[in-house]
């Protein structure tokens, strides 16, 4: 070891990029009581709103975080968006779709508009909350891995701070760690060093200028996308912020410049003139269509997650969400096998999330091409589009008895539930799941559960709350979501997963698998 080396003390897990999937990595585990250290090799917050669409299963995932009113609060659901023809009609999108509104099992319907650095942000002080803080200005150098662990080489440049252990600006130390999350975005440092391929294309002829600014005569009121022969251009109003997220379609031949005067002159052409006038950009950005998925998503004791292990076109607002979901998976995971649980468990991060990732890479490329296209914004949505459908079926994490015909099976996204009656209250679901843990719903009341209950939460529900373990179902709504006869057993994963679905109420079912998946763990 070189003079300006020294060892720091050693975490459990190395988090590298403390974007939006590394903030709720590192959230997951710190919640978890599973120690962590989080590097970002920026000096400091990124700005910029960037991925500024947060999907419903994403809020739903802030929700039992516990971040969900930091969130709501600095964003705008159900953005309505008018398509500007060049003749000047208007047709307006937005809405929330008649098949997702108003329903007990669905708790956000729509989209949030809110900037990227909220998001960050809202994270980062969850983060604080639970004890952990984000080391800006550390970078990773390099790793190596055995069989029992990765000794990764960090780096603090000039103004960098750590949270653990002082270290000299420009000073080399060395982390210990049990694993190595790259959560470093499209140009992984830890992905390279891992030799993992990124395999994919790079569209040059597709690009995008993205920049937030300020602007006069325009009102707030909605998202406005001007169609023209050469392309697109769009003016997205940013709640809490008194900018604009400006974004305009660049063909091959035409200029890319994120000046000022190009960015006014690209708008007035497009939209015919209409008087807006743009200020200095805050922050702006050339967008390039890089389509990739990573060829594994482990190598050995080293996980990528985000945009490390996939990028793809923001059209369709995937991209952050799809990462957030990575670490959310991952998290348990990982907390689960430092806690006891086998090792195995690991292989079903990649098993389960890389499938999604190759599915929003196809819809999201879709979409792109629909947009260069038709020259407009597709504004359609379903569940498809807003990640409540996203699932595990048939993969190891998913055991029940049901047919093939059944409307709710194991593997699929936990719905939530309304109108439920318990001794502190009328409660959703979502509400009693909170904390990042595994439910089991007894449908047949007081069910025997041959397990011990160490982090799992045990509803009986009932027709009289007598305890607090007890749920009446008023309405209804927790037996049709979950398709429950008079026995069935429900167990939901921390991630709000259904694992297990037993209409037979076989509660060795569920003790096994729990065995299987957490061992000393439960």
């Amino acid at each position: 070891m070189t003079k300006s080396e020294r060892p720091l003390n050693a975490p459990t897990v190395l988090i590298v990029g403390a974007g939006p999937t590394g903030l709720t990595l590192a959230c997951e585990l710190a919640r978890r009581d599973v120690s962590f250290r989080l590097i970002e090799a920026a000096p400091g917050p990124q700005p910029g709103s960037r991925g500024k669409g947060v999907q419903p299963r994403t809020l739903e995932v802030f929700e039992n975080l516990g971040v969900i009113d930091r969130v709501l609060a600095h964003g705008r659901l159900a953005m309505p968006m008018h398509s500007i023809s060049p003749d000047g009609r208007v047709t307006v999108g937005g809405a929330v779709p008649e098949s997702l509104a108003n329903r007990p099992d669905i708790p956000y319907a729509t989209s949030l508009i809110t900037p990227e650095w909220r998001t960050e942000e809202a994270l980062r002080l969850r983060l604080a909350e639970l004890g952990g803080a984000v080391e800006f200005g550390t970078s990773l150098v390099g790793f190596e891995q055995s069989d029992d662990g990765v000794s990764a080489r960090v780096a603090v440049g000039k103004g960098g701070v750590s949270a653990r252990v002082a270290v000299g600006d420009g000073e080399v130390a060395t982390v210990a760690a049990r694993w190595l999350v790259g959560c470093d975005g499209g140009h992984s440092v830890v992905r390279k060093r891992a030799g993992i391929a990124f395999e994919g294309e790079t569209r040059e002829e597709v690009r995008m200028i993205v920049a937030d600014v300020r602007a006069d005569g325009v009102d707030r009121d909605a998202w406005r996308v001007w169609r023209h022969a050469e392309g697109i251009v769009a003016l997205c109003p940013l709640p809490s912020t008194d900018a604009f997220q400006y974004q305009a379609s660049i063909a091959p031949g035409q200029d890319a410049q994120l000046t000022l005067a190009n960015l006014q002159a690209v708008l007035d052409r497009r939209t015919g003139g209409t008087g807006i006038r743009l200020h200095e950009p805050e922050w702006s950005s050339l967008w390039r269509a890089n389509i990739r998925l990573a060829d594994r998503y482990r190598e050995g004791r080293v996980f990528l997650a985000g945009d490390a292990a996939h990028i793809h076109s923001p059209a369709g607002g995937q991209g952050m969400n799809t990462g957030i979901q990575d670490a959310v998976n991952l998290g348990w995971k990982l907390a689960a096998v430092a806690q006891g649980a086998p090792s195995s468990l690991l292989d079903t991060y990649a098993s389960e999330r890389r499938p999604v990732a190759a599915h929003v890479l196809g819809f999201s490329t879709a979409r792109l091409e629909q947009m260069m296209r038709a020259k407009d914004i597709p504004t359609r949505r379903d569940a498809s589009t807003i990640q409540l459908d996203i699932g595990y079926r048939g993969l190891a994490l998913a055991h029940d008895d049901r047919d093939d015909n059944a409307v709710l099976r194991a593997g699929d996204r936990a719905p939530d539930a309304t109108e439920l009656a318990t001794t502190g209250g009328e409660r959703r679901l979502y509400d009693l799941m909170h904390g990042g843990r595994f439910t089991l719903l007894c449908f047949g009341g007081a069910a025997e559960v041959g397990f011990p209950r160490v982090g799992v939460r045990v509803l009986r529900v009932v027709d009289e709350v007598v305890d607090g373990d007890d749920v009446a179902d008023t309405a209804g709504h927790l037996r049709r979501a979950y398709g429950a006869g008079e026995r069935t057993l429900v167990l939901i994963r921390p991630d709000g997963y259904v694992g297990v679905v037993s209409d037979a109420g076989d509660a060795s079912v569920v003790a096994g698998y729990l065995g299987a998946v957490c061992g000393a763990g439960v």
